[in-house]
């Protein structure tokens, strides 16, 4: 059995994608998980597996025979999707991956992929989330800390040797078109192909946010590989509240495009202004000798290059939202 062997499930989404990219290039022997294969072929082998969908047995099978050192847990997406399918893709995989864990009699490693947002939002007045005791505000919240306590409960029952990371708001190269900074993007590039002023047209951006780049959580994932498990989850991001005005018009000017933003009031004045996430980025230095490395300019940058480059490779491709 190889030290370096890796299944990541989920490993076709944003998250997966360049935590898949970045373990071959270290040497990785990974095979990926998913309902679906990446578009390219990045060095890989690959299973189409829905885990939110698929028998116990039949995992616990595909488990037992890989025998994998680590498994990540990059599941849990949650653009374009609600009610079941939302709750299937957060809590269903994870709850499928553990329990065919179990009946495969296999304890790898498990790198689960949580969210900041399980503690809920941070009210404007100097605390980071993980002072606070889990307060999920929304369905997505909630789901993603139910698939995190599953994960606790099962190393705690000795199941599983977890690390759970929490991630920050998550911006860089190949972030999905439905999030705000892709969508923001997507009508910037559509604008450019037609040499028209792009229009904005955005909820007013008054939360503040911790961000990481993508590429810095990929960085925290693997050092995650080389650690023992641990009882508390550990938070990811920068540690800084940053205005989502802030990003939105970073990448206006990194893109070069002119545009117009227009900010329409949010229905709950008081919700949005205390939509606030920040982290205490320390535990991750000291458990995992991890610190980001990239600006939040390097992240909108890339963004900027990567919607570019697809957008060149589609010419036929037109319209402005995602």
């Amino acid at each position: 059995m190889s030290e370096d062997r890796i299944v990541v499930v989920g490993g076709t989404g944003f998250l997966g994608r360049q935590i898949c990219k970045d373990l071959v290039a270290a040497g990785r022997d990974v095979l990926v998980v998913a309902r679906n294969a990446a578009r390219s072929a990045p060095g890989y082998r690959f299973r189409a597996i829905d885990v939110s969908d698929t028998p116990t047995g039949e995992l616990a099978a595909m488990l037992a025979a890989e025998r994998p050192d680590t498994v990540i847990n990059a599941t849990g997406g949650k653009w374009g999707l609600t009610g079941r399918e939302l709750e299937a893709s957060c809590v269903g995989a994870t709850r499928h991956i553990l329990a065919a864990l179990a009946s495969a009699r296999l304890a790898p490693r498990l790198v689960h992929l949580g969210s900041v947002l399980e503690y809920g939002h941070v009210a404007p007045d100097g605390t980071d989330a993980t002072q606070r005791s889990p307060g999920p505000a929304s369905d997505y919240d909630r789901f993603k800390l139910a698939a995190t306590e599953a994960v606790l409960s099962a190393a705690a029952a000795g199941t599983v040797d977890a690390v759970v990371l929490r991630l920050a708001n998550v911006a860089g190269p190949g972030a999905p078109a439905a999030s705000l900074l892709g969508r923001v993007a997507d009508r910037l590039a559509a604008a450019a192909g037609r040499g028209e002023t792009a229009m904005i047209e955005l909820t007013a951006l008054n939360a503040r946010r911790d961000y990481v780049d993508v590429r810095d959580v990929s960085d925290a994932v693997r050092a995650a590989t080389r650690i023992t498990g641990r009882p508390t989850p550990i938070a990811i991001g920068r540690g800084e509240a940053v205005p989502v005005r802030t990003l939105v018009t970073m990448l206006i000017e990194v893109s070069g495009v002119p545009a117009t933003m227009v900010e329409i009031p949010a229905p709950d004045l008081a919700a949005d202004t205390d939509d606030w996430t920040r982290v205490d980025p320390q535990p991750a230095r000291d458990l995992l000798g991890w610190t980001p490395r990239r600006t939040l300019r390097d992240s909108v940058h890339e963004l900027w290059h990567d919607v570019m480059e697809r957008t060149a490779s589609q010419p036929s491709r037109s319209g402005g939202s995602a």
